[in-house]
C-alpha cells in the first residue's frame, strides 16, 4: 500500500483507505478478498461502519468494524473488507515495501493463478489512464477475485485452501530474492538499530540521542486505486 519501507518507524507501512461501497454480485458493498504472504496488517477504524471477512485454515470469521476498533491478521488470513455505511480505516502494514512489491495475492479462480503473466494481466490496474478505465478495471478483478474467494468458502475439506496457498507461493517465488533486499534495508534494518542502541546505552554511550530528528509527511498521492478502496499514500524516504 506505501512504498515506503524506510520512512516509518519500524519499518511500518501507513496509509488511509475509503473502502469501496460498489455493490458484488452478493450485495455486499467492499473490496478485493486477498492474501499476504509474509507481511501482519493492522486496521484502526476512523469513521463508518462495516467489517472484514477473514478465511483461514481455521475456518470462516466476521469481525465487525466501527470507529475506535483495532483489528489485525497475521499471513496467510484471507480478508475481504466489507463497507456498510463509508468505512474509513488507517492501515498499518509489516515489512513496508513488500505489499507494494507483489506479497498480495488475489483469491482469482485457479485458471488465473498457473503463472505470473496470467494473473498479471488480471489484476492490472492501467496507471494513467482515465478515472473510469481504472475504475472499471478495479471493479473487474474485485468480482473475479470474489469467484475464487466463495469457491474457498463453500469448499469442503482442506485441500483448495492448501491449493490456492501453493500457487499463491508459486506466483510469488520470482520475486522473493527482491523482497529479502527489501526486508533487509527496511523492517531487518530498524531492528537491528535497536539492538545498536541498546549496545551503546549499556556501554553508557549517549551519542545516538544527539541525532534526534523530527519529520512529517502529506500523502504523496490521494485516492489511488487499490485493493480494498480509495488509497492515500505516503512515500518513504
Amino acid at each position: 500500500m506505501v512504498n515506503a519501507y524506510a520512512g516509518l518507524p519500524g519499518g511500518v507501512a501507513l496509509s488511509h483507505l475509503s473502502v469501496y461501497d460498489w455493490p458484488a454480485t452478493d450485495g455486499v458493498c467492499g473490496g478485493t478478498p486477498h492474501m499476504h504472504l509474509t507481511c501482519s496488517e493492522g486496521y484502526v477504524v476512523t469513521g463508518g461502519r462495516g467489517a472484514v471477512q477473514t478465511l483461514t485454515a481455521s475456518g470462516y470469521e466476521v469481525t465487525p468494524l466501527t470507529p475506535g476498533t483495532v483489528a489485525w491478521f497475521t499471513p496467510g488470513t484471507i480478508h475481504r473488507l466489507v463497507n456498510e455505511d463509508g468505512l474509513r480505516i488507517t492501515v498499518l502494514m509489516q515489512n513496508s515495501g513488500l505489499p507494494e512489491a507483489g506479497d498480495a495475492v488475489l483469491t482469482l479462480p485457479p485458471e488465473y493463478l498457473t503463472d505470473p503473466e496470467t494473473y498479471a494481466a488480471a489484476t492490472r490496474i492501467p496507471v494513467g489512464a482515465p478515472q473510469e478505465e481504472q475504475e472499471r478495471a478495479a471493479r473487474a478483478r474485485r468480482d473475479l477475485a470474489l469467484e475464487g474467494y466463495r469457491a474457498l468458502r463453500e469448499a469442503d475439506g482442506p485441500e483448495p485452501l492448501a491449493a490456492f496457498h501453493r500457487a499463491a507461493a508459486a506466483l510469488v517465488r520470482p520475486r522473493l530474492a527482491e523482497w529479502r533486499a527489501r526486508w533487509a534495508r527496511g523492517a531487518r534494518a530498524a531492528a537491528e538499530a535497536t539492538g545498536e542502541q541498546l549496545d551503546r546505552l549499556e556501554r553508557g554511550d549517549v551519542s545516538h540521542l544527539a541525532d534526534a530528528v523530527v519529520r512529517a509527511q502529506e500523502p504523496s498521492s490521494y485516492g489511488k486505486f487499490g485493493m480494498c478502496g480509495r488509497l492515500d499514500v505516503y512515500q518513504g524516504d
